[in-house]
């Protein structure tokens, strides 16, 4: 099945040099990301990528910025949203398959290639959704969750069976 933003860079076509790669969601495209994603609207999914084959895979490295409506979890109300995220894949032709992979401050992501082609679109839309709150409150939420009888978290005190005890204990 093919992404619904999808800008596929064939591997063939990868030369040795970097190369820069500016790609944008149209309108329909930007519509079927809000359905997948679960927001109100993408009102613009842009990506700006600097390509180039390594000898481990092919490197990724840009931005990608969005703005975007999203619903506020406990309101419904729209929440306008910006995304301006920095964006290091790595492109392998299979990912191994090892349980546990320690990885320092400089290493990139790595995403296994499908299909003889890096997607850029894809990409770009995987780090817009990694990127969005997932619990979007507007400043009311809080209001509205106590007069519903929500408690917060700070106001929690967890009953203890002897708590009861202690108290008549006191009283003696």
């Amino acid at each position: 099945m093919t992404p619904e933003f999808s800008r596929p860079e064939r591997l063939d076509a990868i030369g040795a040099g970097e190369r820069e790669v500016r790609i944008a969601a149209t309108e329909a495209e930007r519509a079927a990301l809000a359905m997948r994603f679960g927001v109100l609207s993408v009102e613009r999914l842009d990506a700006s990528f600097r390509v180039k084959r390594e000898t481990a895979g092919i490197a990724v490295r840009g931005r990608v910025t969005g703005a975007l409506v999203q619903a506020c979890t406990v309101t419904g109300v729209p929440l306008n949203a910006t995304i301006d995220e920095p964006v290091a894949l790595l492109f392998v032709e299979a990912l191994d398959d090892q349980e546990e992979v320690e990885l320092d401050a400089g290493a990139l992501d790595t995403v296994e290639i499908e299909g003889g082609a890096v997607d850029l679109g894809e990409a770009a839309a995987e780090t817009m959704a990694l990127a969005l709150d997932p619990f979007p409150r507007s400043p009311d939420a809080e209001a509205v969750l106590r007069e519903a009888g929500v408690i917060s978290e700070d106001d929690h005190r967890p009953y203890s069976p002897l708590q009861d005890l202690k108290a008549l204990m006191e009283k003696r």
